[in-house]
């Protein structure tokens, strides 16, 4: 099921720096703060982001992050510095915060929902800090979803990762995006990493927890859209189209918009 990216790489990248000016422009803010993971999607996003000559402050969030993570994060901010002088960079080491936030809560002997509940805690408390540093500095938070996590599987937090400006990334598959990175020559580390969320303190992959690869997830985006499951399919493709259509129904809530309840006009006015 490997996948290999049919976008054309120049264009699409011209066209996602050119989309991010023009909205930078109409919103009246100085550019863009982007969260800096050690992975591919945040990479490739601060790398438009800085194609646009606006300032774009690259922030690293460490709670007790893996040292190759950080590692790697740390390797593009340095480059991407070199290759744009608009480029800034910020440490908030948040490891304080969040023993301070467990302290003050109550604990869960549910040891799946405490650990699920912590690690969304984590992306929460970075989203905190990115709309920080984008109130001080006027600059627009840039989202680092593709369209596999943020529209296929719902695979990431919501008003965590999920809560941002705008998403110059989210309409390329996981795919595209490697394309893009190689293009744009992000450092080889975080090309042939594995793709992580980083929200558990370990090196655990997005593969171990979703439990198929972004390829796979690809084949099964594009066959959900032929609108049903084909009876030829393999084992592997079976289980793996089962995996996506299960995400995808129990994560639609991030999807969607919030539902709102509209009070009938007979009872709303007197």
């Amino acid at each position: 099921m490997t996948k290999k990216s049919t976008i054309k790489v120049g264009e699409t990248n011209t066209y996602i720096v050119s989309w991010l000016k023009d909205y930078a422009k109409n919103a009246n803010v100085n550019g863009f703060v982007v969260g800096i993971s050690g992975g591919v999607d945040s990479a490739v996003t601060s790398t438009l982001c800085a194609q646009t000559g606006l300032t774009t402050l690259c922030v690293e969030m460490p709670i007790h992050q893996d040292s190759t993570q950080v590692s790697r994060g740390r390797e593009h901010i340095e480059q991407l510095k070199k290759r744009f002088p608009n480029v800034k960079s910020e440490i908030a080491n948040l490891t304080s915060v969040f023993e301070t936030f467990k302290n003050e809560v109550p604990f869960s002997n549910d040891t799946i929902r405490l650990d699920l509940s912590l690690a969304n805690t984590r992306a929460r408390l970075r989203m905190t800090t990115l709309y920080y540093f984008a109130g001080i500095y006027s600059l627009l938070v840039a989202g680092t979803g593709n369209k596999v996590e943020d529209f296929g599987v719902g695979f990431f937090t919501k008003y965590g990762d999920g809560g941002v400006d705008l998403s110059p990334i989210a309409d390329l598959m996981k795919s595209d995006v490697y394309a893009l990175g190689e293009y744009l020559e992000i450092p080889e580390s975080i090309q042939n990493a594995a793709p992580t969320d980083g929200l558990f303190g370990d090196s655990r992959t997005d593969e171990e927890q979703i439990g198929a690869s972004y390829d796979e997830l690809e084949w099964a985006m594009l066959e959900a859209d032929k609108k049903g499951e084909n009876e030829n399919y393999t084992e592997r493709e079976k289980e793996v189209f089962q995996i996506y259509k299960k995400l995808n129904t129990i994560n639609q809530h991030k999807m969607k918009p919030i539902p709102v309840c509209l009070i009938p006009i007979e009872i709303k006015y007197c």
